[in-house]
């Protein structure tokens, strides 16, 4: 499976690594086979020759290797590449020190952990099998007769019969297996603990821009507000002065409409970055519910989108009522927001599993993408263009502080946000399967 762009950029940077790891260790490991265990023998000899061809080789697939790294291009296919080339390096290194028993089989474990870090479990698993298969068709070819022992090599220092090679062969492969398995936990560790720190880090950064958002809003909070308090008084006076012509009427109201605005966005502000611990009392849900969606449809684009509430006449809830109710406004405005003119907003309180209650908010909008339902509740996200992103965080904060969840199902027809609160927070069962009330309310005009 190709790797995701989120992951090109890290892998690219294993990769090099890698790279450079595996030019050291093999310059370092070509010279002490050199100098100390093919020391005495001429450069013509085949060992010498042999080890040379393959520096020369690894090099070269090396420099491909790297080319392919500068064009960005198949990365993963790179990595496993070299995991099964570098396998076979190893196997050559230990055809000229030893064959079965030599010290070079060590390094299958490296290359095993290097694509453990690289890949993952797949990188381990892949540079495991490798290494294991050149070491056994190795083996297989002395004991078949077909590989002979180094000629400038003294014989007796190779296994080249099964029975010879059986022991080291199971130490071998055994000791493999032990590292693969190894570095795979480890690179699995390491990638749990690196997400969780990302995240760490994530909400440290959010909380930061939350104490600045806190700082900023107290001060700009009592400054906005009284301009806004004098001009909705103002506009009041004049509306009811009658001296105004039907057009002036409409202009006031729009003017009172885009202050009301203005003012919730300064309260959602506060409410997101000064979060309150919740002080929990009876709450009547359905009524809460009811009143909300009366007054969503009489304030804003309320007054061309129907909004109709239904569910039982009373489900009474352990929550702070303040802050529910702002669940609930934010939600509906939401949705209001997200309809079309003639549209139908529905706010719904039912049965949710296990003595719990629901409450869901149901638009017939164009729906949300895919992309963007995991960053919804995030703060200054937002999918439209006049939007703060600011709303349904608060909406994401409060819940959380009072222990319900909330979800949200959306498709090219709709969306739905649903809030559930758990059992222990429901004061008593509420009838919900008694007759319904339905208050629906009409577009004004």
């Amino acid at each position: 499976m190709p790797a995701s762009p989120s992951a090109e950029g890290p892998l690219e940077r294993r990769l090099l690594w890698l790279t450079g790891l595996r030019l050291v260790v093999l310059t370092l490991f070509l010279i002490f086979t050199t100098t100390v265990y093919l020391r005495g023998l001429s450069l013509s000899s085949f060992s010498t020759v042999f080890s040379l061809v393959t520096a020369g080789a690894a090099f070269f697939f090396t420099a491909v290797y790297a080319s392919m790294l500068r064009k960005r291009r198949a990365l993963v296919a790179v990595a496993r590449a070299q995991l099964i080339t570098d396998q076979l390096t190893w196997t050559a290194v230990a055809y000229i020190s030893g064959g079965a028993t030599s010290g070079a089989t060590s390094l299958y474990g490296l290359t095993a952990l290097s694509g453990a870090i690289l890949l993952g479990g797949e990188g381990g698993l892949v540079a495991a099998l490798a290494g294991a298969g050149w070491y056994v068709l190795l083996c297989g070819g002395f004991a078949l007769r077909l590989v002979d022992v180094p000629p400038d090599q003294p014989i007796g220092a190779y296994a080249t019969r099964w029975s010879e090679m059986g022991y080291p062969i199971s130490v071998n492969l055994l000791a493999l297996c032990v590292v693969t398995l190894l570095a795979i936990y480890l690179a699995e560790r390491l990638r749990i603990t690196g997400g969780h720190l990302e995240q760490a880090t994530q909400r440290a950064e959010e909380a930061e821009r939350l104490a600045l958002l806190g700082r900023l809003a107290a001060g700009l909070a009592h400054e906005i507000r009284n301009p806004l308090g004098a001009i909705t008084g103002s506009i009041e006076l004049l509306r009811t002065g009658g001296t105004l012509s039907d057009e002036d009427q409409k202009l006031c109201e729009i003017v009172e409409r885009e202050t009301g605005r203005l003012n919730a966005l300064v309260s959602d502000m506060l409410d997101l970055s000064r979060p309150r611990a919740p002080t929990k009392t009876v709450v009547d849900l359905a009524a809460l519910s009811r009143d909300v969606s009366t007054l969503a449809a009489r304030s804003g684009r309320g007054s061309d989108v129907v909004v109709r509430y239904e569910g039982p006449e009373s489900t009474p809830v352990l929550a702070d009522a303040a802050q529910l109710r702002q669940v609930v406004w934010n939600l509906v405005r939401n949705a209001v927001q997200a309809s079309a003119p003639g549209a139908e907003v529905v706010v719904r309180v039912g049965d949710g599993e296990a003595s719990a209650v629901s409450l869901s908010v149901i638009d017939h909008g164009p729906g949300i993408p895919a992309d963007a339902r995991d960053r919804l509740f995030d703060a200054f996200f937002t999918t439209r263009a006049n939007g703060m992103g600011i709303g349904l965080a608060v909406v994401k904060r409060i819940v959380d502080g009072h222990g319900f969840t909330v979800d949200v199902e959306s498709e090219s027809g709709g969306t739905t946000f649903r809030v559930r609160i758990p059992g222990e927070s429901v004061i008593a069962a509420p009838a919900l399967h008694a007759e319904r009330s339905e208050h629906a309310l009409e577009p004004r005009g």
